[in-house]
């Protein structure tokens, strides 16, 4: 029987402080998870400055939790998974640094991760049969991306957003119209119940690529809020919230759909914060009955930013023989496929 492989995951690219032990890149030990939700909802969103400064506060608590609710040592860890890439670049340093020291003073092996190839990897922890190639949609604040992952370190990124982010455009109209910060889970809440027909929103078409494009659908989503208010007028914030979430998951789907007829692979997971969202669930829920799909998105608690998904995607670089060095920097626009790895 082959030895066990154990990588403690240590995540802090934005607002979370998160720590995890996972076995074999496929069962969580422990996953500890320090969010700053609460305190940045009262500027309406993440403050990078202070954001490094609680991850500073809580990185080591949380490491030591994480360890001590897998019962392990140190010493018993295989590897240290960091994310390096991409991120805000104070708050990836905490982590780094944290990462780096653990590895200088233990002597376990330092591999860094690439942060959205985690968000990939979240869904190995939720679906032990999951195994590439499959189409995977990453949609978060920051990214949305089609990936034909072929295998566990072979990434193609078939389609991407030309401007903003689908996670973007929603956080940014739950903030106009009054939900406030986080956006995606308020406006996914907001949102249930209400009518998907009541508001039409603009939709901008990247050709025969699977390219996607967002800004169009939010000035809509701005223009329709804004001549409401000068005509007097309510918007329907359930209704609203509805539609825009409806247009915005049409638009992934589509384009999702149209890579599975382009590759002819039929098995698609989710993956990132927006995979949470339900209005999105249940557009891929009906394409994939419709297109007789595999699909797959990780539970709600793995959608949003954690330990365990670095530790998953450490597991697989690690495995493969990836090693960095304690020169390993911070890569903000890091992106996906690229791994500045010591092999």
């Amino acid at each position: 029987m082959e030895k066990d492989v154990y990588i403690l995951g240590i995540e802090s690219s934005c607002d979370e402080t998160a720590c995890s032990v996972v076995k074999n890149g496929r069962e969580i030990i422990s996953n500890v998870i320090a969010s700053q939700a609460d305190f940045h909802e009262q500027y309406g969103g993440v403050v990078p400055e202070l954001a490094s400064r609680m991850h500073v506060d809580a990185v080591y608590p949380t490491i030591k939790q994480a360890l001590a609710d897998a019962n392990l040592e140190l010493g018993q860890i295989d590897a240290v998974a960091v994310t390096y890439g991409p991120g805000l670049v104070g708050a990836l340093l905490v982590g780094l640094s944290a990462a780096k020291g653990l590895c200088a003073a233990s002597g376990v092996p330092l591999v860094g991760v690439n942060h959205l190839m985690g968000h990939i990897c979240a869904n190995y922890l939720c679906f032990e049969e999951l195994e590439p190639p499959f189409l995977c949609l990453c949609v978060s604040g920051g990214n949305t991306q089609i990936v034909h992952v072929k295998d566990y370190s072979d990434l193609e990124i078939l389609g991407r957003t030309r401007d903003d982010a689908a996670g973007e455009a929603i956080d940014k109209i739950a903030r106009v119209i009054g939900l406030g910060y986080p956006g995606g889970p308020k406006m996914d809440k907001a949102g249930q119940g209400g009518d998907v027909t009541r508001y039409a929103f603009a939709k901008t078409h990247m050709g025969d690529t699977l390219d996607f494009s967002f800004s169009g659908i939010k000035t809509s989503a701005l223009n329709t809020i804004n001549i409401s208010r000068q005509k007097g007028e309510e918007i329907d914030v359930k209704d609203f919230c509805a539609s825009y979430q409806h247009h915005l998951a049409e638009i992934l789907v589509k384009n999702t759909i149209k890579a599975v007829k382009q590759t002819g692979v039929k098995k698609v997971a989710l993956a990132g914060g927006v995979s949470a969202n339900s209005f999105l669930r249940e557009a891929f829920d009906k394409a994939a009955k419709n297109h007789k799909l595999e699909l797959y998105y990780p539970k709600l608690g793995l959608c949003t930013d954690n330990g365990a998904m670095i530790a998953s995607a450490g597991y697989y670089e690690y495995i493969r023989g990836v090693r960095h060095g304690l020169d390993l920097n911070a890569a903000p626009s890091l992106k996906l496929g690229v791994n500045n790895a010591n092999t």
